[in-house]
């Protein structure tokens, strides 16, 4: 598994200063036949709703009459100041989106190995105050879309939902090629279903690091393929991950040496639901990550759309 550091390595592939990885394999080419696999004019979303206040630190101003909130008297605009029915409300929001509940985008500046990052670059370019100079999720800022391939193990695997600490190996997204009548292609973006978002949505989010997803042997297959992004319902690596020496290799081994754009926790019940009823395990799938300055990452709500 260490070795795919260098196997599978995309460290100038696209030119020393690229920073969009395997964002490249998304041509026009193959944005408009992600557009072609729009077949029904039906879209569902792939994201978990952000639990207030329990996710969330949040704070809410609301005034029924704009003209009472304080200092409305010195406004310069004397609608504000007399008229006795607009009012309004909003919002200051804090989120800590990494970890093992919220949809989120892991752009490559994400995770460091040896204190490097994708393309070499020191975690250095790292600042605490800035955030990072280099990878960051506005990488991504014009949106990732592509064609959408939803792979449901589970299902391959005739269960409910795969147990945690259950891996996802080649063969499997193999199998579910063959079952589902699909095949991943170039510049595709791979959704990953274990099961585990029935599981969320029948008991709530479980604790702990043991779940369900992708074994590090999946790495060459999708390297490979030249995905563009993979997804899971859980966030990626299979935990237990099988090497003591890396906890998590998919996210490791994908940002660092492949520059592999992950999408952590998705919520993919009615995704499959709808695969399902339709017969169509492909559809247009649009990520807009939120163009946060610096950031290694964005909450995100994506869309299939079928």
């Amino acid at each position: 598994m260490l070795g795919y550091f260098n196997t599978l390595s995309n460290w100038g592939r696209w030119g020393n200063d690229d920073e969009l990885g395997t964002l490249n394999h998304i041509t026009d080419d193959v944005r408009l036949a992600a557009v072609r696999a729009v077949r029904h004019g039906r879209s569902v979303s792939c994201a978990w709703e952000v639990a207030v206040p329990e996710e969330m630190e949040r704070s809410t101003t609301t005034c029924p009459c704009a003209a009472d909130m304080p200092g409305a008297e010195n406004m310069p605009l004397p609608g504000f100041r007399n008229d006795r029915h607009w009012g309004y409300s909003n919002e200051r929001l804090g989120i800590l989106f990494h970890g093992n509940t919220i949809t989120h985008v892991d752009s490559p500046c994400h995770i460091f190995w040896d204190g490097t990052m994708y393309n070499g670059r020191s975690h250095s370019l790292v600042d605490a105050a800035t955030g990072s100079a280099w990878a960051a999720v506005t990488a991504a800022a014009n949106g990732i879309v592509t064609r959408g391939v939803l792979l449901d193990i589970a299902k391959v695997r005739d269960v409910p939902w795969l147990e945690p600490g259950q891996g996802v190996f080649p063969e499997d997204l193999e199998e579910a090629e063959r079952r589902q009548g699909v095949r991943v292609r170039a510049g595709d973006a791979v959704l990953l279903r274990t099961g585990y978002g029935r599981v969320r949505h029948e008991a709530g989010a479980t604790s702990g690091f043991t779940q369900a997803g992708w074994h590090a042997s999946c790495l060459p297959w999708l390297h490979e393929r030249e995905v563009a992004l993979i997804g899971a319902d859980t966030p990626q690596d299979v935990q237990p991950s099988g090497y003591d020496d890396m906890a998590m290799p998919v996210h490791t081994v994908g940002l660092v040496a492949m520059g592999l754009w992950l999408l952590d926790n998705c919520d993919l019940e009615a995704c499959a639901t709808t695969a399902a009823e339709l017969g169509q395990w492909d559809f247009h799938l649009a990520v807009a990550p939120i163009r946060f300055a610096g950031t290694s990452g964005s909450p995100v709500n994506p869309i299939a759309t079928f």
